[in-house]
Parts: C-alpha cells; structure tokens; sequence
C-alpha cells in the first residue's frame, strides 16, 4: 500500500510539473549564420511564438579554453512579445580572425522565462546555439565546391581498417551522414562530424574491413541548410575526391 500510494504521489507530481512546464517559442530564422568578411555585421531573425520572453545573446567559441572573441551581439538583451520577432546583429571587431581561411564560432541566444506566481511550475531557460562561420574578405574559391575538395582514402591503423578524410580547402565542411557500401553490405563509420580547414580525421570500417573497393556515399549540409548528396570510388589508398551524386533527387 505505501509503494502504491508513492508511485501514484510521483506520478501525480510529474503530471503537474508537465501541465505547468514553460513551453518554449522562441525558434531562429536559419540553423547557421554566414558572416561575410566585407560587411561589419550579419543579422538573424529571432520569432517568438508563445508568451513575452526576455531573450539574452553572445558569441563564444567551442572550446573550454577561457578567452573572449571579437565579437558582439546587439541588443545582447532584448524583451520580445508574444507572435513578435527580434533582428540580432552579430558585429566582428575589425580584427582577431583568422584572414586565410574561415572559422567559426557560436552564437547562443537563451530565452529567460518571466516569473510567475503560479505554484508547482517548472521553468526551463532554453538556450539554443548555432554556429557562425566566418569567412574573411578575399578568400578564394567557393565554399559551394568545399565539400568535393575533401580527399578520401581507405588506411590501415594499429592493424584495423580506417576512413581517412582530410581537407585541404580554406572552408568547413559539415557532413550530415555518411555510408560506405561494398555490394549488398553498408555501414555508417559516424553519423555526423564538420572537418575544418586542414583538419584529417580517421573513422574505424568494422563491417568492410577486408573489402577493396568501396563506394562512400554523404550528405553535406550548404550554406542554407540544405544538403547536398556526395559520391565517390575508393580503392587501395589513393586518394580520391566525391562528386555531386546525379543519381540523388
């Protein structure tokens, strides 16, 4: 009877907290931020749906090293109404950045719930963070073609079979999936990875070991969000670059 009588307690609490619970409604106007080097500033659109929130926003890098960037998010604080919309200018200091190739940074914007008087309530602060790439005035080529710069190779490593990636252009390139086929067997050596400027990384073959040809088939995600469909032929250890995949709708 006591067991019974607190499970139905923890229950009933948990249904409370969820009624209560504050739903977030703050969304962005895009999944990345492109910072073009020959303008001061990028904006994005932040929309609220649900009820007046106060919204807080910086800049900040993906690394636990202490240290500031040099840039700044106006109005870092800003009170957006219910079905309202907020333009935030994310503004580079003039200097800081890498000039060779491009980086990246993130930008956090977190939705500060109001207090309520209403008891038994559970507010979240939700912060949601994007990434800012950064690309410095000059810089050459396109990072449309980025993804086809990546040079691929099969390797051996402590005696196991690895994907070797290495990218040898000025631009990020974030892969969405991947799968590499040998006949009727496929695997996925990782689900989603970004590869910086003249970053390599290796990625473990479990299922395709032995194999000697492969066919390597990933997703890469453009500067709208969208994602653009990659193949390539590998085979021994030369390197091989994708191409746009014709066959892909």
């Amino acid at each position: 009877m006591l067991l019974r009588h607190s499970l139905s307690l923890c229950v009933g609490l948990l249904g409370l907290f969820a009624i209560n619970q504050a739903v977030a409604g703050i969304s962005l106007s895009s999944t990345r931020l492109v910072f073009d080097g020959k303008h001061k500033e990028a904006g994005i659109t932040v929309r609220n749906s649900g009820e007046e929130v106060l919204i807080q926003s910086w800049v900040d890098t993906d690394s636990n090293e202490a240290g500031t960037v040099p840039f700044a998010v106006t109005p870092p604080l800003a009170r957006v109404s219910g079905d309202q919309q907020q333009i935030l200018r994310v503004i580079y200091e003039g200097a800081g950045m890498p000039s060779d190739r491009e980086s990246v940074v993130w930008l956090n914007v977190q939705e500060i719930p109001q207090s309520t008087k209403t008891a038994n309530t559970l507010q979240l602060a939700v912060r949601q963070r994007i990434k800012v790439f950064f690309r410095p005035a000059g810089l050459k080529n396109d990072a449309y073609q980025a993804p086809t710069e990546l040079k691929w190779r099969l390797s051996e490593h402590d005696g196991k079979r690895v994907l070797v990636v290495n990218n040898p252009g000025l631009y990020h390139v974030s892969i969405a999936d991947i799968t590499v086929q040998s006949g009727a067997t496929s695997e996925h050596p990782f689900d989603s990875t970004m590869i910086a400027p003249g970053e390599q990384k290796e990625f473990a073959l479990k299922q395709l070991h032995a194999a000697s040809s492969l066919r390597l088939l990933f997703s890469s995600i453009n500067d709208y969000g969208a994602r653009d469909r990659y193949v390539a032929q590998l085979s021994s250890s030369a390197e091989v670059s994708a191409g746009l995949d014709k066959e892909s709708p």
